[in-house]
């Protein structure tokens, strides 16, 4: 039964409760496409990329849980519970985004992108326990598709203003020893994306109300203990009452979120090789046209994203999510195991269609699977532990990959595609290891517990 303290939203209040995301989402984009070209510019080598991109993992790490667990505690009857975290966040990101074309030194993006993303994760992780507070069971597969469909809008545009930018801004910075650094086109996108950060998330914080807590939930919000390691000692206590749904998740997210990041570090440098027959270091100013178009290709598979959100929850909902997840990361696996064989430029946006309906679904589905299994009362919490199992695939990447790329895929950024359709495919075989069942209140499947 619907929890009536709880009143269903109209579809444009869903809309606008998740405008933010859309700001969050496109400076994502920018990290994922911009983000490794713009260390090459700085000459940064490939086999020192895994490394270098040790900000995001670590700081989605140490800041998700501990934002989640404090969101959870915090109530103000002007600013909120979620809202204040939002806009401190998005704050973060802009003034990172609008910094980051300056580096004239390596040292200096990646010192940026640890700022960039301790933003980031401050504003993304209350988002989906935003989703979990606002929405009652029969509306939240539609509340975090909505999200996807926010993320594939924002991260389109962040691509397509690579593309665009481009062929608009010529010229080119200096780095600190003289050479040529950061193309002038990269202003462009970062500035716009600055200013995406801040409006969207400005936008739905004006317009969304938050509900308030009951009387006896703020009793037990004033009775936890307080201090310093509150927020420590809560994620411990957390992930020990973790239900089992939770550790299935972690297995699929090991595989899933290690090949994601294989992809995004390598994409530009596997298209450059099969369409241009060029690396970054023979020839710069190819690479650089490569990297435009990668941003093509990344913006197409993300418009795929939002077209086929919506799609999503019908999906679900008739089929449920746990067999649209494995469908999805198949559809993954077979575009990465395509892609390095194709040599026209223009034949690298089919297989992406399902690399983009696959993206869709990694943003919204396990959510939905697992909200029914989660306490309301730890909602915050709990979505920083899953975000951590997200990040620590992704550390164990930056920390491993490099190696890996060297001394077995031979220097082939190919082969990293490869590589990662495979770890795709052991992801859906994993998401075959959840058990389900059908949850009358939420119209949707979700996760039991195991129990």
């Amino acid at each position: 039964m619907r929890n009536p303290s709880i009143p269903n939203l109209s579809f444009w209040q869903i809309i606008n409760m998740n405008v933010g995301f859309f700001g969050i989402q496109y400076s994502f984009g920018l990290q994922q496409t911009a983000i490794n070209p713009l260390y090459t510019f700085l000459h940064a080598k490939p086999e020192e990329l895994p490394l270098l991109n040790l900000a995001g993992p670590m700081t989605g790490l140490l800041v998700q849980p501990i934002i989640g667990a404090m969101s959870d505690r915090t109530w103000h009857p002007r600013w909120g519970r979620r809202k204040p975290y939002f806009l401190i966040g998005a704050i973060m990101c802009s003034l990172a985004l609008f910094a980051f074309p300056f580096s004239k030194a390596l040292w200096m993006a990646v010192g940026l992108l640890w700022i960039l993303d301790a933003g980031n994760n401050t504003a993304m992780e209350p988002y989906r326990a935003f989703i979990a507070d606002k929405l009652p069971p029969a509306q939240r597969a539609l509340g975090f598709l909505t999200q996807s469909f926010f993320t594939g809008l924002g991260i389109t545009l962040a691509n397509l203003s690579l593309f665009f930018f481009q062929r608009w801004i010529s010229g080119e910075t200096t780095t600190e020893d003289g050479r040529s650094g950061i193309p002038y086109w990269v202003f462009g996108s970062f500035f716009f994306g600055a200013i995406c950060s801040i409006g969207s998330v400005v936008w739905s914080t004006s317009r969304t109300p938050e509900i308030p807590p009951g009387e006896e939930e703020l009793k037990a919000m004033r009775a936890r203990p307080g201090g310093l390691f509150a927020p420590f000692t809560e994620i411990g206590a957390a992930i020990r009452d973790m239900p089992s749904v939770l550790w299935q998740l972690a297995l699929v997210y090991l595989f899933q979120w290690y090949a994601m990041f294989c992809y995004w570090q390598y994409i530009s440098h596997s298209i450059a090789w099969s369409v241009w027959r060029t690396t970054s270091e023979s020839d710069p100013a190819l690479y650089q046209e490569a990297v435009g178009w990668t941003g093509l290709v990344n913006g197409f598979y993300n418009i795929v994203t939002f077209l086929s959100a919506f799609g999503l929850v019908w999906m679900a909902r008739k089929y449920s999510a746990k067999l649209v997840h494995v469908v999805c990361l198949g559809l993954a696996a077979a575009a990465l195991l395509i892609l390095p064989g194709i040599e026209n430029k223009y034949l690298l946006f089919p297989p992406m269609i399902g690399f983009g309906i696959a993206w869709a679904s990694m943003m919204g589905i396990p959510y939905i699977m697992i909200v029914s299994a989660i306490p309301r009362q730890r909602y915050g919490v709990y979505m920083g532990i899953v975000n951590m199992m997200i990040v620590i695939p992704m550390i164990l990447q930056t920390l491993t990959f490099g190696y890996v790329y060297e001394h077995f895929l031979s220097g082939d950024p190919g082969s990293v595609m490869h590589f990662a359709g495979v770890l795709l495919l052991l992801a859906a075989l994993a998401t075959l290891r959840i058990r389900v069942r059908e949850s009358a209140d939420t119209e949707t499947s979700v996760m039991s517990s195991g129990h």
